[in-house]
């Protein structure tokens, strides 16, 4: 009983002090973590679980785990300081597609086989080796590939047509659960939620999810699949009704016989066209 009480104890403290240690040594993705320190956390946990379970000397234990945590955060400072002792500790990126070409050297280099290769340009949407232009290797073994120009996805800024900043939508209701600072930081209370359901029809008991976009656009996910909600089009209804004014506008500066009126009404059209090509990429787009 006593020895079940000093492993539930230690282990308890091994804990706090491992996750101290996990937090100094820095966050990482698995995806993204080094062979180096991938191995680093493989060998703490081992020491850990060993000293927890009695079977190695507590002393040399934390010897060794005080060495590795050490070292690891020791080499991950030096490789921020010099690009030399980041080639050093961490290897080098490995250029695998060169000009639409494979370096067979470099793939064999990386211990990789053409089958590998092909697989790892399909987990970025890479499934036609012909649209590849260059591919490297990071030193975490992710394969970045860069396609060739004519078969890039094709932006707005290729069209030359202007669009709307985006910001981070801001999550409002989770769970049926009313989420108060991120309304508050969005500039929204409680009572424009509850309008907004309102002009959907549905009851916040009834949300699974509600996020608020920076156009101030509410996208809603109720917990019954099977409801449709009509999907919000603010933006688009006051484009049309700009629009429309500004034809309207246009219209009656064509049809009036009067000087004064005729000279009104087109500059009047003329501002509002003027807005609408200002507006075009916050409201369409």
């Amino acid at each position: 009983m006593q020895e079940s009480a000093q492993i539930l104890l230690k282990s308890i403290s091994l804990f706090f002090l491992v996750w101290a240690a996990i937090r100094l040594m820095g966050k990482r993705n698995m995806s993204q973590m080094t062979p180096f320190n991938f191995v680093s956390y493989i060998v703490i946990g081992i020491v850990t679980s060993l000293i927890s379970l009695n079977l190695i000397n507590l002393i040399y234990g934390f010897i060794a785990l005080l060495v590795w945590v050490a070292f690891s955060i020791a080499l991950d400072y030096l490789s921020i300081k010099s690009k030399v002792m980041h080639e050093l500790i961490n290897g080098k990126e490995a250029v695998l597609i060169k000009h639409g070409k494979i370096m067979e050297e470099n793939l064999m280099s990386v211990r990789m086989t053409g089958e590998d290769l092909l697989a790892q340009l399909r987990s970025k949407n890479a499934f036609n080796m012909a649209d590849v232009e260059f591919a490297v290797m990071e030193t975490n073994g992710t394969i970045n590939p860069y396609l060739k120009s004519d078969k890039k996805p094709i932006t707005p800024h290729d069209l030359g047509i202007k669009v709307a900043p985006q910001a981070e939508p801001q999550t409002v209701v989770l769970d049926g659960n009313m989420l108060e600072e991120p309304l508050a930081s969005l500039g929204l209370n409680p009572q424009w939620l509850s309008t907004e359901f309102d002009k959907m029809g549905v009851s916040l008991e009834n949300v699974f999810l509600g996020q608020v976009d920076s156009s101030g656009d509410l996208y809603v996910d109720l917990f019954d699949d099977g409801v449709e909600l009509p999907q919000p089009k603010v933006k688009e209804m006051l484009y049309a009704t700009l629009e429309k004014s500004q034809a309207d506008l246009a219209t009656f500066a064509l049809q009036t016989e009067d000087t004064n009126a005729k000279a009104m009404y087109s500059k009047n059209s003329q501002r509002l066209e003027d807005l609408l090509n200002k507006l075009r990429p916050y409201l369409l787009h």
